[in-house]
């Protein structure tokens, strides 16, 4: 979820640091190149991420938002005969900050975070919440029962194919990553999962888990080695252990904010938001005000755009 004053207070932390080095198996100018998904449509001049693909591949669930952090919609783009359509907003959205829809790997539930009323909550905290599909398409959501939604705010949620959710959350005063299993379709408590995952000069407000549980994909501010910003991150479930996550490299991560990560269900893609842009690019000479102007008033003004690049390029470049 965006955290605009998060980013600029843990700014001076995302640089290159000297507790690793980012993970250089395969050259920059021989990696494949992420490219925009839905130009002009879904990813627009205006503030987008997300990204969760439903398992056909016809539907494509996002959110679109006010800078930096004022209203979160989630919306929906179908794919009609190879093109994306014009969005619409999902019927139970568009009043509050609905942020981070993710499709459980049957695309049958989806998961995101909302500042909703909720009964017995306090003040205007994140929760997370599920709605299940129908023949007649979305029920209501329903905020999920037990440890998930605690106190402070949870603001990421994704879920395996066996049902244990893993998801971010600020309970301790900081974003970490937690896991819990289910128990008769509730989630009786949740786990920490500890210092190789998070640390106290790290924020991780993305962790998207794979069905099989075979690795973790985290968004996290602090997390060195990194190039400035949030950076994109890879855990390998190794035993039942987490791995020390790694840097997903420069061709993926820039000096600009990547976020917001996702699968699609055949494995095939990973889905990420960037917010590469005129801000990030190389330039020889200083920018004229028509030049500023334009710029800024294009699909590379830095604010969100929705990307997707081969996931068989992420794990043969980072797998130990």
């Amino acid at each position: 979820m965006k955290r605009a004053k998060l980013a600029t207070m843990l700014l001076a932390v995302g640089v290159l640091g000297a507790h690793g080095t980012i993970n250089k198996a395969i050259a920059p100018e021989q990696a494949p190149q992420p490219e925009l998904i839905g130009e002009g449509v879904i990813s627009t001049p205006n503030d987008e991420f997300g990204g969760s693909i439903s398992p056909d591949g016809t539907e494509i669930y996002f959110d679109v938002t006010v800078p930096p952090h004022y209203l979160y919609t989630m919306c929906v783009s179908r794919l009609v005969r190879g093109a994306w359509s014009k969005p619409e907003v999902l019927p139970f959205s568009g009043q509050y900050r609905d942020s981070d829809p993710v499709l459980s790997p049957d695309g049958k539930t989806l998961l995101f975070a909302s500042d909703r009323p909720l009964a017995g909550s306090r003040g205007k905290s994140f929760y997370i919440w599920a709605a299940q599909k129908t023949a007649n398409g979305w029920d209501q959501p329903r905020p999920l029962e037990g440890a998930v939604n605690s106190e402070g705010s949870q603001v990421f949620a994704s879920v395996s194919n066996n049902g244990d959710l893993y998801f971010t959350s600020d309970r301790k005063g900081q974003f970490d990553v937690y896991r819990s299993r289910p128990v008769n379709g509730k989630y009786p408590d949740a786990e920490d999962l500890g210092p190789t995952i998070n640390g106290p000069t790290i924020s991780s407000l993305e962790a998207f888990v794979a069905p099989d549980e075979s690795y973790l994909l985290i968004g996290s501010f602090g997390r060195q080695p990194g190039y400035g910003n949030s950076d994109l991150f890879i855990s390998y479930n190794q035993g039942g252990l987490w791995s020390a996550p790694k840097n997903l490299g420069p061709t993926i991560n820039t000096l600009a904010r990547e976020y917001s990560p996702r699968v699609t269900a055949d494995g095939k893609w990973l889905i990420f938001t960037s917010e590469r842009g005129m801000q990030t690019e190389k330039r020889e000479k200083p920018l004229s005000y028509q030049e500023f102007t334009e710029k800024s008033r294009s699909m590379f003004d830095g604010l969100g755009n929705i990307y997707r690049i081969p996931m068989d390029y992420v794990l043969r470049s980072t797998r130990p």
